[in-house]
């Protein structure tokens, strides 16, 4: 009889300057820079995983600008493929629901979309 395979860790993305809510869980920052204006207290951020950020050299580079939205995705999933934090992300993820926080503006365009989708074995078309 087969096993049932794993269920995916339930996982969303959110601007981490809105309220945080019940339905979270850990609240894990994404980003490599602490966010503009707010405070440890109103971000209630649980963990700030700086390290599966995408570089200082490609978030320099693609400054969300959106006609290099798809070229960051490419380049930022290249650097997730060899990169240590993604694995403790995994373990965090394995504990229960959570909610990877991001600064940026756009709620479409952001690392935080490109990081959930890899973790689920998505890849941009």
């Amino acid at each position: 009889m087969a096993k049932p395979s794993a269920k995916p860790p339930e996982i969303k993305a959110k601007r981490v300057y809105l309220p945080p809510d019940d339905s979270d869980g850990r609240r894990i920052l994404v980003d490599r820079l602490w966010p503009r204006g707010l405070t440890k207290e109103k971000a209630a951020v649980d963990v700030w995983l700086k390290d599966v950020a995408p570089s200082t050299e490609l978030r320099q580079w693609f400054h969300h600008e959106e006609p290099r939205w798809d070229e960051f995705r490419r380049r930022y999933e290249a650097e997730l493929r060899n990169n240590p934090a993604v694995e403790e992300l995994r373990k965090l993820l394995a504990e229960g629901p959570a909610t990877l926080l991001y600064g940026a503006k756009s709620e479409t365009e952001n690392q935080a979309v490109v990081l959930i989708a890899f973790l689920r074995g998505n890849r941009p078309a």
